[in-house]
């Protein structure tokens, strides 16, 4: 053991006399029960996030416990402390907004209390990236463990899991070939067990890029949340972190360019969630690390998609799990993958892989030399309708719609798409373009509205999918031919604001491009007039406001990126005092 402070003398809270707040701290730490002895081990800090508003977490007292007693057995203190939690779907207006609050909350109780090395146990949608990126700036030797995804439903003979089973039920009851009454027998279905989304959704891809990145043990990405191998990995996950204390392994020393580089083949080979690109991107940033657009489209061009879930495929996070996980993914996609990378345990990914494999089934994780699809899932996108990029899962949409030109049918804010997408009389036709505007960072804090419906009168007469153009992002359980992210946002001023009802566009994934085709001059003379919202006046939504980037640089706050990264994209040059992107 080093000289420098350990345990509970690590950060004393400063009264200007250290012996006496050292005096102090011990004394409140006796009047938890513990002893004098355990009060001398090193500590191990449990990061938990339980929430009556969070069914991802309804397991966290469980994997709580479980860590607790890896961390005893190991020789050091468990202490376990709250912070902000996330529920997807039980937060106004998205959890985007507050994913960097969770991300802030996480370093700072890192930080500010008194442990060796911290274990993160979360699983909803933004909560991984927020404790990794959290993780990332504390630079304290930690390790991620999730919560685990759900195991699947059934309804009439089919099994179901959230959420793509739930959006395809909820496009068939718009097109009224599911009444009332089955749609609800299928609401208490879909979700039958603690845990994440039973697809390869956000949580789930966060989850795999977690092990990918080795900021998590191997083999614990897929586990289900209510297998007993569950609470298994929680024990060694307490365990690795008591041997963390020794190695002294950082976040900073795992999470490099190579294993971001790896966690997007990762990404493109499961076909994963678009979520996870604005994530990891927010992670890598935390520490200086960016992969340029064409880096990004090269990697995905060599990378074939290999598992074969829903929302691209047919199978559920569990079936990935039965049939060999992140290992055996990790295998096929060796010859792609910088095999010199080191996990939290210091291993490298080489000595990972060297190790013997267990049995594959190929029908849920497919060879190499037989993919579901020879390229990888995701595009980035640019061209004059989103010159600093977009994103399109083109695994999960409709090939004949990825070269396409049609006219624009514009809603300008997610009101307008409520009041108008189903008016019978909405001039719209198959192969139109539907275009969100005011769904951005900036705009509403990005929620997953992305996914716009097919209009009502579209649907009942057959269509399954347009093109759909927004600033806002999507579940990753969501499909179709839907193009993401566009940056700059309409908010700041962005070429996605001057499009105008009847305006033509063009999409070409061949080309990865997306354009408005309307002259430069007559897009400068509409955005002339361009005015931001209003700033809202307090709190944590006028600093998000204030400070928020754009998709391409993570949407996290500028202030919180490596260094105070300037700001370098298309809105950012633009800004001036009184101009169209002077939103702050």
């Amino acid at each position: 053991m080093s000289d420098e402070p350990h345990g509970l003398d690590r950060g004393l809270t400063n009264y200007g006399d250290r012996d006496f707040a050292r005096f102090l701290r011990r004394s409140f730490a006796r009047s938890m029960g513990i002893s004098p002895d355990l009060l001398a081990k090193p500590v191990v800090g449990i990061a938990m996030t339980p929430s009556d508003f969070n069914n991802c977490h309804r397991t966290m007292p469980e994997l709580v416990e479980a860590v607790s007693r890896g961390v005893l057995a190991a020789g050091a203190l468990p202490r376990a402390f709250p912070t902000v939690s996330l529920g997807e779907v039980f937060l106004n207006p998205t959890s985007m907004m507050y994913r960097n609050l969770m991300a802030m909350d996480t370093e700072e109780m890192i930080l500010a209390q008194p442990m060796d090395a911290v274990v993160l146990i979360g699983g909803c949608d933004k909560t991984v990236p927020a404790q990794l990126m959290g993780a990332a700036s504390a630079d304290l030797p930690a390790i991620q463990l999730v919560t685990g995804p759900m195991s699947t439903g059934r309804h009439r003979g089919e099994r179901l899991g959230a959420c793509t089973d739930c959006r395809g039920y909820w496009a068939r009851h718009r097109a009224g070939s599911v009444d009332a009454e089955e749609i609800a027998e299928v609401e208490g279905r879909l979700s039958v067990t603690a845990g994440t989304c039973a697809v390869m959704g956000t949580a789930s891809t966060m989850a795999c890029i977690a092990e990918a990145l080795g900021m998590s043990l191997p083999g614990t990405a897929a586990i289900p949340a209510v297998h007993a191998d569950r609470l298994v990995a929680a024990e060694a996950s307490g365990r690795a972190a008591v041997r963390l204390i020794a190695t002294k392994i950082r976040p900073s020393q795992v999470i490099t360019e190579k294993s971001v580089e790896n966690a997007i083949r990762v990404l493109m080979a499961l076909s994963g969630s678009t979520n996870a690109i604005v994530h990891l991107t927010a992670i890598a940033g935390r520490l200086g690390i960016r992969i340029p657009p064409e880096r990004f489209n090269q990697i995905s061009d060599e990378t074939p998609v290999l598992v074969d879930l829903k929302p691209v495929g047919q199978g559920y996070m569990e079936d990935f799990h039965a049939a060999g996980g992140m290992g055996a993914l990790l295998r096929e996609l060796r010859p792609l993958l910088h095999l010199d990378t080191r996990d939290i345990e210091g291993r490298t990914l080489a000595e990972r892989l060297d190790a013997p494999g267990g049995w594959v089934d190929r029908a849920v994780i497919r060879p190499f030399s037989d993919p579901v699809s020879p390229v990888g899932g995701l595009v980035a996108l640019s061209g004059s309708l989103a010159p600093d990029g977009a994103i399109f899962k083109r695994a999960a949409a409709t090939p004949e719609l990825f070269e396409s030109e049609g006219r624009a049918v514009v809603f300008t804010g997610l009101e307008d798409l409520s009041r108008r997408i189903d008016d019978p009389d909405l001039d719209v036709e198959a192969d139109d373009i539907l275009v969100l505007q005011n769904a951005g960072p900036h705009a509403a804090g990005m929620p997953e509205a992305g996914y716009l419906p097919i209009p009502k009168k579209l649907a009942r007469a057959g269509v399954k999918d347009m093109v759909r153009i927004s600033d806002a992002r999507m579940s990753g359980t969501a499909f179709g031919a839907i193009v993401l992210h566009v940056a700059p946002e309409a908010a700041v001023g962005g070429p996605l604001a001057a499009v105008r009802d009847g305006d033509r566009i063009r999409l070409s994934i061949r080309d990865k491009r997306v354009d408005l085709l309307v002259e430069p001059g007559e897009v400068a003379r509409r955005l002339a007039g361009f005015t931001p919202p209003p700033m809202p006046e307090r709190g944590y939504k006028a600093l998000y406001r204030r400070t928020v980037t754009q998709a391409p640089e993570g949407c996290d706050f500028d202030f919180l990126t490596h260094r105070g990264a300037p700001r370098t994209s298309w809105w950012a040059r633009r800004a001036r005092p009184g101009g169209r992107a002077a939103y702050r």
